[in-house]
């Protein structure tokens, strides 16, 4: 088990608002956006639960220079398309202020299914995420990646909080995605497994006992995909902008290249009360880098900027092996300086209060740097 066996390649998935271009309200027109921005981007651009939602997935990329014109090129044929509907793009966890009870589902199989098994949770379910993919071929090493890397996830959520405001009211998180999505079952953090074997074994005691379906209903922060050779980031809000995308990608991919070389090392591993994890994740959904957050390690509270830079510190081999310490860390201590997301949103609405503002902000992030 060496880390020159793996290629930890890394694959972007973003879910995105259709809004509307004078009222800024989310629009059910993923009918009409989806098939135009198909004729350039093929399957690289999907549904999702509602018609006022989109995704894209990148292809495979082997380095932060793929992701980003990926991104980019993606981000960019969305955006036109949607331009050609009378509508706009925007990257955020939640809408400002378009209500879940307005909103249509997409009346596909998996999607009507989906409504079916959870209905109420389905449908509050109006949030967007960013899923990283990070490629490991070894099964049993990407369980391994998974128990060491659950720490961290935290610092990742805080980093990349962009979801404030929900129903038209500030709700005082950083992150209220997180708080909209812990509700379901099988959300959350991991906790640790002994080994892949013990993993598919609670998978299919799951299936039989009813709890899912099926391993796509793992919604866990960190999980095995059950499609790809992969392991799947599920933790952060989708981000406003391409920087901040690109520095997601780049902290999932180094931290699993670096829990990776942990595990063949056989290096122990620190055993963190789920409690405590849980205490650390609501702590970065409520405040963001705003506040103190939890050090899992310490079982303590710190400067955010001191548990980001620590977190720096634990990636900065694999960061520099990728020839991405440069790139990633000056993201970091960019969002440091500059505020994440949800701190951008909140100042927007500050300056006029007014939450049409606001998604004018996020319109002109997510398209910024694409055109």
């Amino acid at each position: 088990m060496s880390a020159e066996a793996e290629e930890f390649t890394v694959g972007v998935e973003e879910e995105y608002q259709i809004v509307h271009a004078s009222t800024r309200e989310l629009r059910p027109r993923s009918g009409s956006v989806l098939p135009e921005a198909r004729s350039k981007l093929g399957d690289s651009v999907q549904p999702e639960l509602y018609l006022s939602q989109i995704e894209i997935g990148t292809p495979i990329c082997h380095n932060l220079s793929e992701v980003r014109d990926e991104i980019v090129r993606l981000r960019r044929e969305v955006i036109r398309a949607a331009e050609r509907d009378g509508n706009r793009i925007a990257a955020a966890g939640t809408h400002p202020f378009s209500h879940w009870e307005e909103q249509r589902l997409t009346p596909q199989p998996r999607y009507v299914g989906i409504a079916e098994d959870y209905q109420q949770l389905a449908r509050e379910h109006l949030i967007f995420g960013c899923h990283v993919h990070v490629g490991i071929r070894d099964r049993e090493a990407a369980i391994r990646v998974m128990n060491r890397a659950r720490p961290w996830l935290p610092l990742m959520l805080a980093l990349a909080a962009n979801s404030p405001f929900w129903l038209g009211d500030d709700t005082g998180y950083a992150s209220f995605r997180t708080e909209i999505w812990r509700r379901w079952p099988m959300a959350g953090t991991p906790q640790v497994f002994a080994s892949r074997a013990e993993y598919d074994a609670l998978v299919e005691t799951l299936v039989a006992a009813g709890g899912i379906t099926d391993a796509t209903k793992i919604y866990w922060d960190l999980r095995p995909s059950a499609r790809f050779e992969t392991l799947e980031f599920r933790v952060t809000d989708v981000c406003m902008t391409v920087d901040e995308a690109v520095m997601v990608a780049g902290l999932a991919r180094a931290l699993a290249r670096t829990c990776y070389e942990q595990a063949a090392r056989d290096e122990p591993l620190t055993h963190i009360r789920p409690e405590l994890l849980r205490a650390a994740k609501w702590r970065a959904a409520r405040y963001g880098l705003e506040a103190e957050l939890v050090d899992p390690e310490a079982g303590s509270l710190v400067p955010a900027g001191e548990a980001a830079e620590k977190f720096l510190t634990f990636l900065r081999p694999s960061l520099e092996e990728q020839g991405a310490w440069d790139e990633v860390s000056s993201l970091v201590r960019g969002v440091l300086a500059g505020g994440t997301g949800a701190a951008r949103q909140r100042a927007a609405y500050e300056r006029r209060g007014s939450l049409e503002e606001v998604v004018d902000l996020i319109v002109a992030q997510t398209a910024e740097g694409v055109a």
